[in-house]
C-alpha cells in the first residue's frame, strides 16, 4: 500500500475504498476550525485577564477569525477547484495551525487578533475544501449519508468547544486552546496526505477573479459592518463598511451576470430549492450561534459554573444533533427535504420559544430540554440543506459550492451574535437600571455594570471586597464607637454587594428569555418564509419523471456532479445551468444503466 494516496479521484472507475476513512480525516479538519470559534467563548475570561483586555478588543479577538474566514471563501473554493482541493486543505490546515502557534505566544491584543486572523484565512482555505474532497470522493447513493456525518460533526464541535477548552483550563493558561489546535492540524495532514485522493475539476476555465475580489469586498465589508455596527456604535467605520458592502454587492452581481464562467452563478438563486436551502443554513445558524453566546454566559456568570462544567452542560445539545442526524437520513428521503427542513426550523423555533421562560429562579435543569430540542433541529435541518446546495453545482465548482454553503452558514452566525448580541446587551442593560433604581450605587458604577454581565459581577465584587476591608479594620480598631460605625458601613456595604449580585443575575436572566423571543420570532418568521421558498417532493419527482433528461444530476444528492468524474460522462455536457428544482427519485434515472460513482 503506497504512504501517500496520489491517485487523483477522476480517474477511478469505482468508489474510493478507503473514502469513509477520508471523511474521518475531513470531518477531523471541520472539527478544529469549527471548535476554534466555541471554545473562546469560555476562554475568554482568562484572556481578559491576562492581556488587559477592553470589551472592543474581545470582541475583535473572537470577530477577528470571521471576517477573512467568511470573505474569503467563495474565491478560495473556486482557486481549489482548478488547481487542487486536497492541496487548498493542506495548506489551509498549515496556514491555520501557524496562526495557533501564533496565537500561543502572543501577549497582547493586537498579536491575539492578528493570529486569529490568520487562523481566519485557514479557515477559509478548509472548509470549503472538505465538502468539495467529500461530494467528489462519494458516490451518489453515499453522498448525503456522509454529509449528514458531516453536518453532525460541526454540531458537535459547536458543544466540544467549550468541553475541551474548559478541560485545558483546569491546569493551563488560555494558550493552551490555541496550541491544541496544532497536533490536530498535523494530524489532518498526514491523514490527508495518506487517505484523501487528490482531487480538482476535470475542465475549469480561467477563474473570475474580479468576481472573486469583489465577493471578497462586499462580503468582507458585510461581516464587518455586523460586528462593528451593534457593538460599537454606527459611526463612520460601520457607516463606511455598509456602504462599501452595498456597492460591492451590486457590482458583484451585475459582473456576475455579464461574465460568461462567473465565479458563482447568482442565477442559482433565483431557483427555490437553491434559495431557500441557503436561506435555511443562514438562519439556523443565526439562532444556533445567538443562543450559544448567551448561554454559555448564563452557565458561567448566573449558574456559577466554571468552564469545564459549561462545556460538560452543552452536551445533551451535542447528543441530540446526532440522533436529529439520524432521523434526517430515515426521513429525507422518504418524505423529502421540505417537511424535514421546516420541522428542524420549527423545532428550533420551540427551543427558542422555550428559552423565554429563564428567570432568576431557573437552574440548569430548565436549560436541558430546549438544547435537546435545539440539537435535534440542527440534526434535521442542516444535512438536507447542504445536500441540495452541494448537489446544484457541477463538478467543476464543488469547491465554489461548498463556499457557498459555508458563506451562508457563516454570515448567519455573525447576523445572530451581532443582532441577538446587541437585544441582549440592550435589555440588560434596561433592566439593570430598573432593579437598581432607587439605590445608592454611584452613576459610574453603575455605567461599568451595564457593560457586561462579566462587569456586573466584578462590580458587586468590588462592592463586597470592600465591604470585607472594612470589616477587617473594624476589628483592628481600639474605638469602640468607631469599629461600631466601620462595621455598620462594612454591614451596609455587603448588603449591597449581595443585592447587587442579585440584579446582575436576574437582569441578565431576565434579557436572556427577551432577547430568546426576538430570536424565536426571527426563526419563526424564516420558517414560513423557508417552508414556502422549498418545493414539495411529490411535485419535483414528477418534473424529473415527465423530462428533466440529462440534467436532473442537480437533484442528485450532494454534489452530483462528481458522477461524471468516475467515468460515466452523465453530467459532462451539463453546463452551470441545470434547473435545481428537479429530484432525482433513483439513482437508475441518472445512471440508465451505467456503473455510478
Amino acid at each position: 500500500m503506497r504512504l501517500v494516496m496520489n491517485e487523483p479521484v477522476e480517474r477511478m472507475d469505482r468508489p474510493y475504498a478507503r473514502r469513509w476513512w477520508a471523511l474521518l480525516v475531513l470531518c477531523l479538519s471541520l472539527l478544529i476550525i469549527v471548535m476554534a470559534n466555541t471554545a473562546l467563548t469560555v476562554a475568554a475570561p482568562d484572556m481578559t485577564q491576562d492581556l488587559g483586555l477592553s470589551s472592543a478588543d474581545l470582541q475583535w479577538v473572537i470577530d477577528g477569525y470571521t471576517v477573512p474566514y467568511a470573505a474569503l471563501m467563495l474565491l478560495l473554493g473556486a482557486i481549489g477547484d482548478k488547481y487542487s482541493r486536497r492541496g487548498a486543505l493542506i495548506l489551509g490546515l498549515v496556514v491555520f495551525g501557524g496562526g495557533a502557534v501564533a496565537g500561543s505566544l502572543v501577549d497582547s491584543s493586537t498579536g491575539v487578533i492578528a493570529a486569529r486572523a490568520v487562523m481566519g484565512v485557514g479557515a477559509a482555505l478548509i472548509m470549503p475544501a472538505t465538502l468539495s474532497l467529500l461530494a467528489a470522493t462519494f458516490p451518489r447513493a453515499e453522498r448525503a449519508k456522509a454529509i449528514v456525518l458531516w453536518t453532525a460533526t460541526a454540531g458537535l464541535a459547536i458543544a466540544a468547544g467549550p468541553l475541551v477548552a474548559g478541560a485545558l483550563l483546569e491546569r493551563h493558561g488560555w494558550s493552551s486552546t490555541f496550541l491544541i489546535n496544532v497536533p490536530i492540524a498535523a494530524l489532518a495532514i498526514v491523514g490527508t496526505l495518506v487517505l484523501v485522493p487528490p482531487s480538482k475539476a476535470a475542465h475549469h476555465n480561467r477563474i473570475d477573479y474580479v468576481g472573486g475580489l469583489l465577493s471578497v469586498v462586499w462580503i468582507g465589508s458585510l461581516v464587518y459592518m455586523i460586528i462593528e455596527g451593534p457593538h460599537f456604535g454606527w459611526g463612520a467605520k460601520a457607516v463606511t463598511a455598509a456602504v462599501a458592502a452595498g456597492a460591492g454587492l451590486v457590482l458583484f452581481v451585475l459582473w456576475e451576470l455579464r461574465h460568461p464562467r462567473p465565479v458563482v452563478d447568482v442565477r442559482r438563486f433565483a431557483h427555490r430549492r437553491f434559495a431557500g436551502s441557503n436561506l435555511a443554513v443562514a438562519l439556523f445558524f443565526l439562532a444556533v450561534f445567538g443562543a450559544f453566546y448567551y448561554l454559555t454566559q448564563h452557565l458561567q456568570f448566573v449558574l456559577g459554573y466554571d468552564a469545564l462544567d459549561t462545556g460538560v452542560r452543552m452536551l445533551p445539545l451535542a447528543g441530540a444533533v446526532f440522533v436529529g442526524s439520524a432521523l434526517t437520513g430515515y426521513l429525507t428521503p422518504r418524505i423529502g427535504m421540505k417537511f424535514t427542513v421546516t420541522a428542524g426550523m420549527v423545532g428550533g423555533t420551540v427551543a427558542l420559544a422555550l428559552l423565554t421562560r429563564v428567570d432568576a429562579s431557573s437552574a440548569y435543569g430548565d436549560l436541558v430540554l430546549p438544547l435537546v430540542v435545539l440539537g435535534l433541529a440542527i440534526g434535521l435541518a442542516l444535512s438536507p440543506c447542504t445536500d441540495a446546495i452541494m448537489g446544484a453545482f457541477p463538478e467543476a465548482e464543488l469547491g465554489v459550492g461548498g463556499a457557498v454553503n459555508d458563506t451562508s452558514l457563516e454570515l448567519g452566525g455573525s447576523l445572530g451574535i451581532a443582532i441577538l448580541g446587541s437585544v441582549l446587551a440592550g435589555s440588560y442593560s434596561s433592566h439593570l437600571a430598573d432593579a437598581t433604581a432607587g439605590s445608592k450605587l454611584p452613576a459610574g458604577a453603575l455605567t461599568t455594570a451595564q457593560d457586561s454581565v462579566g462587569a456586573g459581577y466584578a462590580v458587586a465584587q468590588g462592592i463586597g471586597d470592600k465591604a470585607r476591608a472594612l470589616g477587617e479594620q473594624a476589628a483592628q480598631t481600639a474605638n469602640a464607637e468607631q469599629a461600631a460605625q466601620l462595621k455598620a458601613q462594612a454591614g451596609q456595604l455587603a448588603d449591597g454587594a449581595r443585592q447587587m449580585a442579585d440584579a446582575v443575575g436576574s437582569s441578565f436572566s431576565d434579557a436572556v428569555a427577551h432577547t430568546s423571543l426576538v430570536g424565536a420570532v426571527i426563526l419563526g418568521v424564516g420558517t414560513v418564509l423557508v417552508a414556502v421558498l422549498l418545493p414539495r417532493k411529490g411535485r419535483t419527482e414528477s418534473e424529473a419523471a415527465t423530462g428533466a433528461g440529462t440534467e436532473t444530476w442537480a437533484e442528485g444528492g450532494a454534489g452530483a456532479g462528481a458522477e461524471g468524474a468516475g467515468g460515466t460522462g452523465t453530467r459532462a455536457a451539463v453546463g452551470a445551468d441545470a434547473p435545481v428544482d428537479a429530484e432525482v427519485p433513483s439513482e437508475e434515472t441518472v445512471s440508465a444503466g451505467k456503473p455510478t460513482r
